[in-house]
């Protein structure tokens, strides 16, 4: 028993604490070292990985929202919920495909006139648009997502990969938000059983932030996209509709996509006069004005606590080493990224709880 009691104590003893932390902190950095590097070479397919989670994120608040008004179990909660998003896309789809491909071809057909107008106009104080690359397409924006089928992507069309990712984002989406806490604790057997408790709750603090964060980027989009609309149809600006949906999907880039989404609606605007394009201009930001420090503060209330300095940090350099998947998703990773940091490393580690 004595034994026993000494060989605790040696345990706990201050200097043999000392050593384990100095064993340990070579081993953090390597398997830190490792990460990176498995993260570097499979960006893409950890992007899209990422991307079914948040598609999950809002299958699974759209069904405890449903719980709200309706006490029925998750899986039939689910099986609604999954059901009236099916009935959404076939409908969407079955309009797009009467009405969009036409929509879209006038709207790309005005923006290359205006482009090249653009272009002729630069060029008479040598100012060169595009660089000497000359205009090129935005494959070169897009991730590369092939890596998560090897090298097949090679064989493909763009349009092809976008939809094959599509399917995959999906059915993540459809598995994981159908039993998220099998996966969750699937994952957790991983982790020692001392540390179980922690990692759950810091999971579900994550899956908290991924949801206020996703619904109100989703609401203030909508918001735009709706007003913005509205306002050019009724100005009789061609392709109002799509121009209004762009600058809504932008909107869920914070600070950089209201400016990205600006670019097509003032081409498309232009050869309705200077006095049209100035007031679209001055309506345009006079409602993401109203939606940034009205509407965003109201829907967000504060659920994703970060700088906007970091954040907007991250959105270029994602966006430079992923292209447009990484700038859409970094808002969401240094969110994620913060709680863990927070969390494991300064509470945890550091043992700081100020």
């Amino acid at each position: 028993m004595k034994a026993e009691v000494r060989s605790s104590a040696s345990m706990d003893d201050p200097a043999n604490k000392s050593s384990r932390r100095r064993v340990a902190i070579p081993l953090i950095v390597l398997a830190v070292a490792a990460s990176l590097v498995f993260v570097w070479y499979y960006a893409a397919s950890l992007l899209l990985l990422f991307a079914g989670i948040l598609f999950a994120v809002l299958l699974d608040a759209c069904i405890r929202g449903l719980g709200q008004v309706m006490p029925l179990p998750r899986t039939w909660r689910c099986g609604v919920v999954m059901l009236t998003f099916g009935c959404i896309a076939v409908l969407a789809v079955g309009w797009s495909v009467d009405r969009a491909p036409t929509q879209m071809r006038n709207l790309f057909r005005a923006m290359d006139t205006q482009l090249s107008v653009l272009e002729s106009h630069l060029a008479a104080f040598d100012i060169d648009l595009f660089g000497p690359g000359g205009r090129q397409d935005l494959s070169h924006l897009i991730a590369d997502p092939g890596r998560l089928f090897g090298h097949v992507h090679h064989a493909v069309s763009g349009a092809y990969a976008v939809v094959i990712n599509t399917i995959v984002i999906v059915c993540l989406g459809l598995f994981f938000a159908g039993n998220p806490v099998g996966y969750r604790e699937g994952g957790l057997k991983l982790v020692p059983l001392r540390a179980r408790g922690r990692v759950r709750a810091v999971l579900n603090e994550m899956g908290g932030t991924l949801r206020s964060w996703l619904v109100a980027q989703l609401l203030r989009g909508a918001v735009v996209a709706v007003l913005l609309a509205i306002i050019l149809y009724l100005l009789r600006v061609p392709s109002a509709g799509l121009l209004g949906l762009q600058a809504g999907v932008a909107n869920f880039i914070p600070y950089l996509g209201p400016l990205i989404a600006a670019f097509p609606v003032a081409l498309v605007v232009m050869p309705l006069g200077i006095s049209t394009l100035a007031w679209v201009i001055i309506i345009y930001f006079s409602i993401q004005t109203v939606e940034g420090f009205v509407i965003a503060p109201l829907i967000q209330k504060g659920a994703v606590d970060v700088a906007p300095a970091w954040t907007l940090f991250a959105i270029v350099i994602f966006g430079a080493m992923f292209g447009a998947i990484g700038m859409a998703l970094a808002a969401p990773l240094l969110a994620v990224g913060r709680i863990a940091i927070l969390r494991f490393y300064v509470e945890d580690w550091l043992a700081d709880r100020g």
